[in-house]
């Protein structure tokens, strides 16, 4: 590995516009680069200056060049795409599955509001397999876009037709019996605890057509327990929080897998809400389906985390405290 600190690096754009939207407003950019990499970049009309060590002023060259590539073909940089490129960088040459939507070295997911794209290594693989395997887990902590990334794969099939719905549940477990006491209809007592599955679904299809598809039923949003008796066939299923499903509710939910259809499993294996001496559904499944070729199991860590900074630091204490 090289290391020390060497003579300014430097690289130049062509096009002083796209210059202008690579470093961003004041330079901010550029200054979160800055800060991820521990190097100072210094703009001189279409040159950029690197100084720092040699691995930090190679690391920098690599981001700005994606990102510049990235506006050459009239693509934005929004703050998740520089921290994309921080994570992972844009040199990816593992083999793709077949069935993933890739442009150039990334997995891209498009949606009718906007293209989605991983963030991480572990997303990464993690959208593959949402799209080569039929059956798919995704296990790990908050924030870390288990939940999101799957209804974006969600909506995507469904656009292009490769499936007829798209149904989301969740276990309702907080409201236990009392579900059938509180006031209005079924749909009413359940939205609480289906509101993360709305906010995903209408980043990815317009408000109109999203209430037009649920209308219709194309789009399904309920607990768990209201899958009993189906057979879901043509649909891209997506199971959320099942760690607070029981074993018996997941066995039920996965034996609904009908054909042409896709479920997607994901949950926390440390946040549970089931009462005490109650064993998680999520564990029981790793342990009885984790040998079966066809199932993929992808895991995070707090390193994936894609929310604020704090949330990864405050899992990885709560996770050291308990090691």
């Amino acid at each position: 590995m090289t290391t020390g600190t060497l003579d300014p690096a430097q690289i130049e754009f062509p096009d002083n516009r796209l210059l202008i939207d690579l470093c961003g407003e004041h330079d901010r950019n550029l200054a979160v680069i800055e800060q991820k990499l521990s190097v100072q970049i210094l703009r001189r009309g279409n040159l950029i200056a690197i100084m720092g060590e040699a691995d930090a002023q190679a690391g920098a060259i690599e981001v700005l060049n994606a990102l510049y590539q990235r506006l050459e073909a009239g693509r934005s940089v929004e703050p998740g795409d520089i921290d994309r490129e921080l994570r992972m960088g844009p040199s990816d040459t593992a083999p793709r599955d077949r069935g993933a939507i890739p442009a150039g070295d990334h997995v891209e997911i498009k949606t009718r509001k906007k293209l989605v794209e991983p963030r991480t290594a572990a997303q990464k693989a993690y959208v593959r397999s949402l799209f080569a395997q039929e059956l798919a887990f995704g296990i790990g902590p908050a924030g870390t876009g288990k939940t999101y990334l799957a209804v974006a794969v969600g909506v995507s099939l469904f656009i292009t037709g490769a499936v007829d719905k798209i149904i989301l549940c969740r276990p309702a477990v907080e409201a236990g019996e009392r579900l059938g006491f509180l006031p209005g209809t079924q749909e009413e007592k359940v939205d609480p605890y289906m509101q993360p599955l709305y906010d995903a679904l209408g980043d990815f299809l317009p408000g109109k057509q999203l209430a037009k598809l649920r209308e219709e039923k194309r789009i399904e949003i309920a607990p768990l327990a209201f899958m009993r008796g189906r057979t879901l066939s043509n649909a891209f299923v997506v199971l959320d929080e099942a760690q607070n499903a029981t074993t018996m509710q997941m066995k039920m939910f996965l034996t609904r897998l009908g054909e042409g259809s896709r479920m997607v499993i994901t949950g926390d294996r440390t946040q549970s809400d089931l009462p005490r001496g109650v064993p998680s559904g999520l564990a029981d499944a790793e342990r009885l389906l984790g040998h079966i070729p066809k199932i993929g199991f992808n895991y995070f860590t707090a390193k994936d985390v894609v929310r604020h900074p704090l949330v990864a630091a405050i899992i990885e204490a709560y996770e050291a405290d308990t090691a």
